[in-house]
């Protein structure tokens, strides 16, 4: 049995959730709750992407898997420029990504995030570390060996008007991709372009305009085009909302989340927006100072996280109803995150952990299993 539908909740005179277009197979009915999500005021249309169940993702396929990737940046000094010290932006991930799957990387700021993304797609050259990519290892290929896979692995950056150039026609740039692998040329060209332009709802005849020429949204539609131009299996998703405003961005996850279902795209997708990350992913990875620290179902992470920064990090998330925030238990982290130049010894969390022990300064804790599809890295769960 299917059911469609829509849910609209009221929680104060000048803030409505909406959740349209809500498609559920054989149902399960239970209190919607919006507890440790940032609502915005004004009103909100979010088609519900609802997460694969535990079962879905043990039979899926597996489309990337990384194990222990490090990049590690050479900071030079001297005459020669030899160097002398590293930067550990990404230090030791490993994880998976099935096909159809949206698999979520949250952290502060500086924690790597975007460095896993760019190693990825070979933009940035790892240091060590394997990469997999529909069973073929990655990380040892050559450059027109690699240019034969980049048609399916594609990335949507976080700003849309640099990720255009300027003196550009939007279709010269929506249109490049097709032009370098598909050799495709002027009417042919832009015919494929009008129709990667009606997949994403622009218009047809904006072919000769420039990016200044339209909206924040607009341009990033732009670049979901450009991302879909070569019908790729992998998008890396870069932070593709945090550049713009909360309208803007509930348009743009609805297309990313109609695209998955059409098109059955698999997305890395990369964000310090809990509620974004919470909306439109499957499973979720934490990541602390270039390190996984916790890798979870989307539900069971944002229900019952284990890892202390996991923890922390619900506890910064602001709650709508403004009696429940005050009542809450505040848990706010000491000091600032490490430099990754300088990383602490032992687990990367212990100079802010409220739990630390002995063992924390000397031994770096694994991630180890910890339940049903629940990986964590923590000496004390």
């Amino acid at each position: 049995m299917s059911i469609i539908g829509h849910v609209g909740v009221a929680l104060t005179p000048d803030v409505l959730w909406l959740i349209n277009d809500v498609r559920i197979a054989n149902p399960v009915w239970k209190p919607l709750t919006l507890q440790n999500t940032l609502l915005p005021a004004g009103i909100i249309h979010l088609k519900l992407k609802l997460p694969m169940t535990n079962r879905e993702i043990s039979e899926n396929q597996t489309l990337l898997t990384i194990k222990d990737l490090k990049v590690h940046f050479p900071i030079r000094e001297g005459l020669f420029g030899r160097p002398s010290r590293f930067i550990k932006a990404v230090d030791g991930v490993s994880f998976e990504v099935g096909y159809g799957e949206t698999f979520g990387l949250v952290g502060e700021s500086g924690c790597g995030k975007s460095t896993v993304g760019n190693a990825i797609l070979r933009f940035i050259e790892p240091t060590s570390g394997q990469i997999e990519f529909c069973g073929e290892e990655m990380t040892s290929r050559n450059k027109p060996l690699l240019q034969s896979h980049r048609r399916h692995m594609q990335i949507i950056f976080q700003d849309p008007m640099s990720s255009l150039n300027p003196r550009m026609k939007v279709g010269e740039s929506v249109g490049e991709p097709l032009y370098v692998h598909e050799h495709l040329k002027g009417k042919k060209l832009q015919k494929a372009v009008e129709k990667l332009f009606d997949i994403v709802g622009i218009q047809k005849n904006c072919f000769n305009r420039y990016p200044h020429e339209f909206s924040g949204g607009q341009r990033q539609r732009l670049v979901v085009a450009r991302a879909l131009s070569l019908n790729p299996k992998f998008i890396v998703c870069d932070e593709p909302v945090s550049a713009l405003d909360v309208s803007i961005q509930s348009q743009i996850l609805n297309l990313l989340v109609d695209l998955q279902k059409e098109m059955g795209l698999a997305y890395l997708f990369i964000s310090h927006d809990l509620s974004v990350v919470r909306h439109i992913s499957d499973r979720v990875a934490v990541q602390y100072l270039g390190k996984i620290v916790e890798i979870t179902t989307n539900s069971r992470l944002f229900e019952t996280p284990l890892h202390p920064y996991t923890i922390a990090l619900m506890a910064a998330i602001p709650i709508a109803d403004p009696v429940v925030q005050r009542q809450r238990q505040k848990q706010v982290l000491s000091g600032d995150l490490p430099s990754p130049e300088n990383p602490p010894p032992g687990c990367a969390f212990h100079s802010r952990c409220p739990n630390c022990q002995a063992v924390c300064v000397s031994e770096s804790p694994q991630l180890k299993r910890v339940g049903p599809d629940h990986l964590a890295a923590c000496h004390f769960i």
